[in-house]
């Protein structure tokens, strides 16, 4: 244990995680705080550039939170960009040898958009399994979304017709139900989180997926819809006798066995019974 602590730490991972929000959080705030345009580059502008950018549109924009806006924002930024997948990820995907192009530059985005997934629980419509999912079919996949270095690639190989995209297959209802929210609340705010170390963690529903047990979290995430589906139905039982209610009043009053006045106040009454419940 001692030993696998000391690499973890000896790897920098999580001050890796903790310069890219720092960079996001900064970008975010001159765009926000200052209406300030940001220039940002970094080395070739195929891996920080990226993360950076990437990151700092889902510190602000709602829309990236969402599972089509994210899709569309790794698409954006990371494919038609020119993000090198096959350089980055092609090899260790199939080999122990590692190229000295690979680099976990996309795997280091996801774990940052993770970090502040920890901090906001309920801005994402999307799980923290649908930002697996991505990582996994970065490294191997059966889909053509990920593959080659550059549109350029893909359109030499005919990707276009000899492969289906991941998005076509993760955006089929069935599917997607398996990677929604069940805590997601739209927030149409911008999220700022913490940068300090005590606010970042290892991600171990990824790195520790083979070795810990994560049926309880999918147990909860079960429970947690089912209290939703039942919370909805007690929401539509409210409004439907709420209607009954004034049916009810409005034919009393038109045969004279309440009066308008006593019917005002039910009505009062009931408006704020349907308000506490919603």
């Amino acid at each position: 244990m001692d030993k696998w602590l000391s690499r973890l730490e000896s790897s920098n991972w999580l001050g890796h995680v903790k310069d890219i929000l720092t960079c996001a959080c900064l970008t975010a705030q001159c765009v926000d705080k200052e209406g300030a345009s940001v220039l940002v580059h970094g080395g070739e502008g195929i891996d920080s550039t990226l993360q950076v950018t990437a990151l700092s549109q889902v510190i602000l924009d709602p829309d990236c939170r969402t599972v089509r806006g994210f899709e569309a924002l790794v698409e954006r930024e990371w494919i038609q960009a020119g993000h090198p997948f096959n350089d980055r990820c092609g090899k260790s995907a199939y080999s122990p040898a590692r190229s000295r192009y690979e680099a976990p530059a996309f795997l280091l985005f996801l774990d940052s958009v993770w970090q502040v997934y920890q901090q906001f629980p309920c801005s994402f419509e999307f799980s923290t399994q649908f930002l697996i999912v991505l990582f996994e079919h970065a490294y191997a996949s059966q889909f053509g979304t990920f593959l080659c270095n550059s549109e350029c690639d893909k359109r030499k190989l005919n990707l276009q017709r000899r492969a289906v995209s991941l998005w076509s297959w993760v955006n089929r209802p069935e599917v997607l139900q398996n990677y929604l929210n069940p805590l997601y609340e739209p927030n149409k705010s911008v999220i700022w989180p913490s940068v300090a170390p005590q606010s970042l963690e290892l991600w171990s529903e990824l790195y520790l997926r083979w070795t810990q047990d994560n049926s309880i979290l999918d147990e909860t995430n079960k429970q947690i819809l089912c209290i939703k589906e039942h919370n909805k139905e007690l929401r539509t039982k409210v409004v439907r006798i709420r209607r009954q209610l004034m049916d009810l009043q409005k034919e009393a009053i038109e045969k004279g066995l309440l009066a308008a006045g006593n019917h005002g106040n039910t009505e009062t009454a009931s408006e704020a019974y349907s308000s506490s419940a919603s």
